[in-house]
């Protein structure tokens, strides 16, 4: 599974490339907004630090296929043509992708709520869907087990096109996907910390220091 940072604050982008093997970085217009700076500038530090290759997602804002296709150029313009555009997976949208994907521009299908969301934007062209599981249990519906119908889908259709997984609020959903073989998922830093956050670990790590400083009265492997 990729794992993709879902936050636009560079501190934390950083922090977190520091610490995990990270994958790549993913906005849309809310999170670019939390900033309080400009979206541009904010997509533009983001690509410097993270490298022309790396998965770099930000969203087209228009809601006709024509002005989706005119946002894409805009941001490829800004972020460099390795980044992939997020378009939602709308009527209109399935359309822009069709439009991007014969000019060999790779899309996201974003706002994905449905398999039948997701299966459209993959038949569209689209590279990546995002289904939100969050906001899907929010919903009333299980959001994990339709992430998974959604990969079944993509799967058994014989697609080419992967599912980011979205709108996390705990590592276990990470966790139940990673565990089926889901391509990608795209999280908030507290999610990604979660991943190995527990105070079992972190006793263990402390007795191992505790009993090598009680047999040799050394405090590190530096100083034996």
């Amino acid at each position: 599974m990729k794992l993709l940072i879902d936050d636009a604050n560079l501190a934390d982008i950083k922090r977190l490339y520091d610490l995990y093997p990270i994958d790549g970085v993913t906005t849309n217009p809310s999170i670019l907004a939390k900033t309080g700076s400009d979206p541009a500038a904010v997509l533009r530090e983001i690509r410097a630090f993270i490298g022309p290759d790396a998965l770099l997602f930000a969203q087209a804002l228009a809601l006709t296929a024509e002005g989706m296709v005119a946002d894409a150029h805009r941001i490829l313009e800004i972020c460099g043509k390795s980044t992939i555009v997020k378009i939602p997976s709308i009527p209109e949208g399935f359309k822009a992708i069709r439009m991007l994907r014969a000019e060999g521009i790779a899309t996201c299908g974003t706002v994905v709520y449905t398999p039948m969301q997701a299966f459209l934007a993959a038949k569209a062209g689209a590279s990546y869907v995002a289904p939100y599981v969050n906001r899907i249990d929010n919903m009333g519906y299980d959001g994990v087990k339709v992430v998974k119908e959604i990969q079944d889908i993509l799967t058994n259709n014989h697609m080419d096109c992967m599912v980011l997984a979205a709108s996390f609020k705990n590592s276990q959903q990470v966790l139940e996907l990673c565990a089926y073989g889901v391509g990608s998922a795209t999280a908030a830093p507290a999610v990604i910390d979660a991943l190995v956050k527990n105070p079992a670990i972190d006793a263990a790590v402390q007795d191992f220091v505790h009993d090598f400083e009680k047999a040799t009265g050394k405090a590190a492997m530096t100083e034996f």
